[in-house]
């Protein structure tokens, strides 16, 4: 890489008002954009934090752009040593540690593709994300090398890196002692592969979404909007580092910005910890799930000296009492809700300095991003007010997905309008492709968009996306389960909590409930176990034998 620290790159939205962003943001990414380069080597003061990590046994560590640049150096040359090369694949199951994002920086290095993946998961789950994204290697947290050795014989991983485990013969520890602090990132730009994320499986087995180097950079308007255009501060949130709200809400937007990121591996959300560490690090800006929120507000705020200036919160709807206690608890402190989805990140929200919150409105459109309630049937644009499927323009955003990894079928359902080389040719006019979201909203006659409902049996609980197919199949797998429904129900503190609807092969108990919960938790992961479980007789069916879902829900 050529670039110098004087790059002008930051995706600033410094206009005087929405509309004008609107009318004037462009994308400008340079024609070597590299992702490692942008997070770490850009910024002019190097020697800045990057990282203040926290630990629960009261463990304190700094890290500054420098340090994480010359530990990721050291981590990709350690992969090379170990015949990692562009375009492979490399899981991350590691929580909020330094490691975590080390790993990362050195795949995009490299030019190899990282795989977040969650501590929760148990061996099916995580077995299913490394076999269909074929990783060549893993590294993986002391807590959960159980699950990586149960998976391992049946995948195509031949490197297994634990964390904090220094007696294991291919630890984290060993990739930093052997590796140079020099590094060469490899040539790439925004189009070039960086990260597959999969999507919680609502429809099918989870599948995995491939995104570019582009993808961070391309949150970063979203970032300014919903922070309150002022993206200088300190960023944290309690969401598991394995998913797209954390990483793409807050942290490397955060890093791009050159803005430290707090890390604190808390495991169960604990309302007194997230404020006691947005007390000792003066978070000024923080991602909070709904849910966490709720539990928040469940304990005396003003017994913290907290420095917070702007929250933002999605993955379910804010309720107004969210926004009513930020106001009266927070003193104001804006609550900015922000949508998006696994396969395009960030593309509405809300931002007070240019237009007001309006309670169950998701906000307007992220400048950057050509965001429209069309009918997915003609692709046509729908009025004011009229519920269609929520979509955007696929050419030229570096957020939307390059593809459904090894699934171009699934690809190809999700986008409907012109291919892709007639939506960005000159000669085609207002062809244009659109991704469906899968998602159906409207729109008011001031632009705000309205989120009305999934197109699919997709459940979100505690601001977790579950797939009822999966969590069926695991049931089924029971001998003394005979069929299975599995819906949301509405909870006061979760949003939606899991439910299954057994028909047992002979007679259900207390004691094949605590099975069937305990064996969604083992197999899939602690947050999809479903919270309630009916047995019945029979359940409602379609004439082809399917569970009609939908019957269920509405019981």
């Amino acid at each position: 890489m050529t670039r110098t620290d004087t790059d002008p790159w930051y995706c600033d939205l410094a206009y005087d008002s929405y509309e004008e962003a609107c009318e004037k943001f462009e994308w400008d990414l340079p024609d070597d954009y590299n992702l490692a380069h942008d997070l770490l080597r850009k910024h002019p003061d190097p020697d800045r934090p990057a990282l203040f990590q926290a630990y629960p046994d009261g463990r304190r560590e700094t890290y500054t752009f420098r340090d994480l640049d010359r530990l990721s150096n050291r981590v990709a040359n350690a992969l090379d040593a170990r015949g990692i090369e562009r375009g492979d694949r490399v899981g991350v199951v590691v929580p909020q540690k330094p490691e975590n994002v080390l790993m990362h920086l050195a795949c995009w290095k490299i030019g190899a593709i990282s795989l977040p993946l969650s501590v929760l998961f148990g061996p099916e789950a995580l077995g299913h994300r490394l076999r269909d994204s074929d990783a060549r290697a893993v590294v993986a947290d002391a807590s959960v090398r159980e699950t990586v050795e149960e998976v391992e014989d049946d995948s195509a991983l031949e490197h297994t890196v634990v964390v904090d485990d220094s007696e294991d013969d291919d630890s984290f520890e060993s990739l930093l002692d052997e590796g140079s602090e020099e590094y060469a990132i490899a040539e790439t730009d925004a189009e070039t592969p960086a990260i597959i994320m999969y999507t919680s499986g609502s429809t099918g087995p989870p599948k995995g979404v491939l995104h570019s180097h582009g993808v961070w950079v391309g949150h970063c308007p979203a970032f300014s909007m919903y922070f309150e255009l002022d993206p200088e501060g300190t960023y944290w949130t309690p969401a598991d580092w394995a998913w797209i709200g954390a990483l793409g809400d807050l942290v490397f937007p955060a890093w791009h910005y050159g803005q430290a990121v707090v890390g604190y591996p808390m495991g169960t959300f604990d309302s007194r910890e997230a404020y006691s560490i947005m007390e000792e690090f003066d978070v000024t800006g923080a991602f909070l799930p709904p849910t966490a929120i709720r539990m928040m507000m469940d304990v005396d705020s003003s017994r913290y000296d907290l420095s917070i200036e702007a929250i933002c919160s999605g993955g379910e709807p804010l309720t107004p009492e969210i926004l009513a206690w930020a106001d009266d608890e927070l003193g104001g402190v804006p609550v900015n809700e922000l949508y998006g989805q696994t396969e395009a990140n960030l593309l509405v929200t809300n931002c007070r300095e240019w237009f007001p919150a309006r309670a169950g409105s998701m906000g307007k459109p992220v400048p950057g991003h050509d965001v429209r309630v069309i009918d997915p049937e003609t692709s046509e644009e729908l009025p004011v007010g009229e519920v269609g499927e929520i979509a955007v323009r696929r050419a030229g955003d570096p957020v939307v997905f390059r593809e459904y990894w090894n699934r171009p079928e699934k690809t190809e359902s999700a986008t409907v309008g012109a291919s892709e080389a007639q939506s960005t040719s000159k000669a085609n006019g207002d062809a244009v492709s659109w991704h469906l979201t899968g998602d159906l909203g409207s729109a008011d006659e001031e632009g705000y968009l309205w989120f009305k409902s999934r197109d699919d049996d997709l459940i979100i609980t505690s601001g977790y996306r579950v797939g009822p197919r999966e969590v069926e199949e695991v049931l089924l797998d029971h001998e003394a389960v005979a069929q299975v429904g599995v819906v949301g129900v509405p909870d006061e503190t979760r949003g939606e909590i899991v439910k299954a609807f057994v028909q047992p092969v002979d007679e259900g108990s207390e004691a094949l409930r605590e099975e069937l919960q305990d064996l969604v938790r083992e197999r899939l992961a602690k947050y999809e176990y479903p919270r309630e479980i009916e047995f019945r007789d029979e359940l409602p069916q379609t004439t082809t034998g399917k569970i009609r879902r939908k019957d269920l829900a509405e019981e």
